[in-house]
């Protein structure tokens, strides 16, 4: 294993994100994080920092290509629960290579970002950050713009769609978006119990990749994991659901990508109430896929982006 970090101190010594003229420098405890996701990339530019969102600390990174061409455009990626960018570096490195600039952050409670582990007291604060970052894309990072969010960064980015809309040329990309969970009665029964007398209940990490080396590293190396769920959090996404259900549907072209051993989100649910909030949403279903798709096996990762690379015009 490379060189291992220390959370906290990195978190305390990240600065304030640079401006997009700004030098690309990362520290050496920057260097030993990146080196340690494995998110050092040949063909680009990074800077990372922070930015004061929705009460938040948020920390941010920007990946620019090295090309002599200009980038094609930028994407904003959101990640889901217990997640935190770090752990997309294959996305990361597939957006590169189609000549896009990403900026990649950590939600509230998540990763590098402050706020309590995991919890969030409702999911208008995500799009508050959310709306944050898109407008410092809109002002620092080269257009159109274009999101890609996975399972909870998905319900995020249906949700703003849905309220505020983007550009006809921006492109939106869902990975085993988030409306409901799996056992979402059974969740809501045990929450009314517990939320009285819990602050959180430990977290059981979910066979949701085919890469087992993935699995691994998340429960024994990654010093970023949670290993409890906010009750708040579960709060948060009773109080959201019925309001997201109550939106008007768009006519927006939204790319969704499902697997079909998926037993984190209820997708058999969830895709139909998709496809009527988005109309012309185009659909691609993984018979192998599990929840974890920016982290499954090469052989489904491939299929899923080669369909990407077909359905998604940058």
């Amino acid at each position: 294993m490379p060189e291992l970090f220390n959370p906290q101190q990195l978190r305390a010594q990240l600065r304030p994100l640079p401006g997009r003229e700004a030098p690309f420098t990362l520290s050496d405890a920057e260097t030993v994080f990146c080196r340690y996701y494995q998110l050092h990339c040949d063909n680009a530019q990074q800077q990372m920092g922070y930015v004061e969102l929705a009460g938040f600390r948020i920390a941010v990174h920007r990946f620019t290509p090295k090309t002599t061409d200009p980038a094609r455009g930028t994407l904003l990626l959101v990640h889901g629960y217990h997640d935190h960018h770090a752990l997309y570096g294959h996305l990361i490195r597939y957006a590169l290579q189609r000549r896009l600039a990403v900026l990649a952050f950590d939600l509230p409670g998540h990763g590098l970002s402050s706020g309590t582990t995991g919890a969030i007291s409702g999911f208008g604060q995500y799009q508050d950050v959310l709306k944050g970052l898109i407008d410092i894309c809109h002002q620092q990072m080269p257009g159109p713009l274009h999101l890609m969010g996975q399972s909870t960064g998905g319900a995020i980015i249906s949700d703003y769609l849905l309220r505020r809309q983007l550009p006809p040329d921006a492109g939106v990309v869902l990975l085993a978006p988030l409306v409901q969970p799996a056992g979402w009665q059974g969740i809501k029964l045990l929450h009314s119990l517990l939320r009285p007398i819990l602050k959180q209940v430990p977290r059981s990490f979910a066979c949701n990749s085919h890469d087992a080396r993935f699995l691994t590293f998340l429960k024994e190396q990654d010093p970023l994991q949670s290993r409890h769920v906010s009750v708040a959090w579960v709060s948060a996404l009773r109080d959201w659901v019925p309001q997201f259900l109550a939106l008007p549907s768009l006519p927006a072209t939204v790319l969704v990508v499902q697997g079909e051993e998926d037993s984190t989100v209820d997708w058999r649910y969830n895709i139909p109430v998709l496809q009527d909030k988005f109309p012309a949403l185009q659909l691609l279903r993984l018979a192998q896929g599990r929840h974890q798709l920016a982290n499954e096996s090469e052989q489904i990762r491939k299929k899923m982006l080669n369909w990407l690379d077909t359905h998604w015009q940058v």
